[in-house]
C-alpha cells in the first residue's frame, strides 16, 4: 500500500506533503490566491505522471541495451470541455530509429501512473 500524509503548512492554502522521510509543499500560485510555496496539486500529478514515464522508458530501454541519452519530457495539462487533456513530448539526447521512438511512445503510455490516472479510480472516505 502508498500512503501520504497531508498537514497545513500555513496561508490560505499550502500544504505539506510527507511521504515516508521526504517533504514537500504544495501551494496554488498567486494569481489564485495561494503563495506560490510550491507546485499546485495539478503540477505534481502531471510531475508523478512524467517521472513515471521516466523511470519506465528508462527501465526498459536498459532490458533492451537503448542508449537513450538525456531523456527529457515535458508536460502540460489544461481542461477543454469537462476533459483534463495532457500533452507529452518525450525528447532523447542519443540517437534512435524510428521504430525504437514509436516502441517507446508506447510504453510511455503503459507507466504505473498513466495506468493509474486513465484507468478505473475509486475514492473512499474512511473513518
Amino acid at each position: 500500500m502508498t500512503s501520504v500524509h497531508i498537514a497545513s503548512a500555513g496561508g490560505p492554502f499550502a500544504q505539506n506533503i510527507q511521504v515516508r522521510h521526504h517533504g514537500v509543499v504544495c501551494d496554488e500560485a498567486a494569481d489564485v490566491g495561494g503563495e506560490d510555496r510550491g507546485p499546485s496539486p495539478t503540477e505534481l500529478l502531471l510531475g508523478a505522471l512524467g517521472a513515471c514515464v521516466a523511470m519506465t522508458l528508462k527501465m526498459y530501454a536498459s532490458r533492451k541495451g537503448w542508449d537513450l541519452g538525456d531523456l527529457q519530457i515535458d508536460l502540460s495539462g489544461r481542461d477543454v470541455d469537462g476533459v483534463f487533456i495532457v500533452e507529452r513530448a518525450l525528447h532523447f539526447g542519443a540517437p534512435l530509429t524510428d521504430e525504437q521512438r514509436t516502441r517507446l511512445t508506447e510504453i510511455a503510455g503503459r507507466c504505473p501512473v498513466s495506468r493509474r490516472i486513465t484507468g478505473h479510480v475509486e475514492i473512499r472516505s474512511v473513518p
